[in-house]
């Protein structure tokens, strides 16, 4: 792998991450279109550490804050305040995400991955995420989240474990369908990442370090992963509060579609 393709692969998860629009789709996609190596879903996940740096650093009040409320939960094992429930949430919506990873990841390094595969994912909830967002009302916040709320989006999770669904893009959409506004939706999806991205990512990383040709091509791509993945949160966070997910849903579909036409152009 040069350092150009970890480069272009290190933005394609920074965007692609945060944005709804599935990172996992984009890192196999590339390699398929272009031609270059397959760098594999270890490589893959382990560009996770760059999003991983984005969510804490642009986060770090909140974290501080979520932080401090889960000493106290173990200290007083009581939950009382918002930050102490939040923690509570973030808890439960990591538990189906962490279950489809341990058992389905098998399946994610090969089978998942055919281009015809992820070009369906892309349209279909491309059309989910454009229908849920234009129908469902935005009457509730953050500070509405419940225990089932954290269950449903955890749930919704699970599906990102096939490339082309994404993991903004369905827990973006479960957020919406349970009438969260669009910005409250996007934050809580952010925030959710962290634990199943550092878990991902500390599962895969220890294997490829083992390969020293690939320690300058991941030390550029987490670095670019990083960076555009702190500009899409930044960009989307903003974007949001003035204007719907549909242009995500077109991009899902146009990709998708034309996806399908170069599967069937190559045969």
């Amino acid at each position: 792998m040069t350092l150009f393709q970890a480069f272009v692969l290190g933005i394609l998860q920074g965007l692609a991450e945060f944005l709804p629009v599935s990172s996992s789709a984009h890192l196999a996609l590339a390699p398929w279109i272009f031609g270059w190596p397959e760098p594999g879903l270890s490589f893959d996940v382990a560009l996770h550490l760059g999003t991983l740096v984005a969510v804490l650093g642009y986060f770090r009040a909140e974290w501080v804050r979520l932080a401090s409320a889960a000493l106290n939960i173990v200290r007083t094992r009581k939950i009382v305040t918002p930050e102490e429930r939040r923690v509570l949430f973030l808890i439960i919506a990591t538990i189906p995400g962490g279950i489809a990873g341990v058992f389905l990841d098998k399946y994610a390094e090969h089978a998942f991955r055919a281009p015809a595969l992820i070009a369906g994912a892309l349209m279909v909830v491309g059309v989910i995420l454009w229908v849920v967002d234009r129908t469902a009302p935005q009457t509730r916040t953050m500070g509405d989240i419940r225990g089932r709320d954290a269950l449903l989006i955890g749930a919704a999770q699970m599906f990102a474990i096939i490339p082309g669904v994404s993991r903004s893009g369905s827990t973006i959409t479960a957020g919406r369908w349970l009438a969260f506004d669009r910005e409250s939706a996007a934050t809580f999806s952010f925030l959710m990442s962290m634990p199943i991205i550092a878990a991902a990512a500390l599962f895969k990383v220890p294997h490829l370090l083992h390969e020293r040709s690939l320690a300058l091509p991941l030390l550029v791509g987490v670095t670019a992963a990083a960076v555009s993945g702190w500009f899409a949160i930044a960009v989307l966070l903003r974007y949001v509060t003035r204007n719907s997910f549909g242009v995500f849903a077109l991009y899902r579909l146009a990709l998708g579609a034309a996806v399908l036409a170069l599967v069937a152009y190559r045969g």
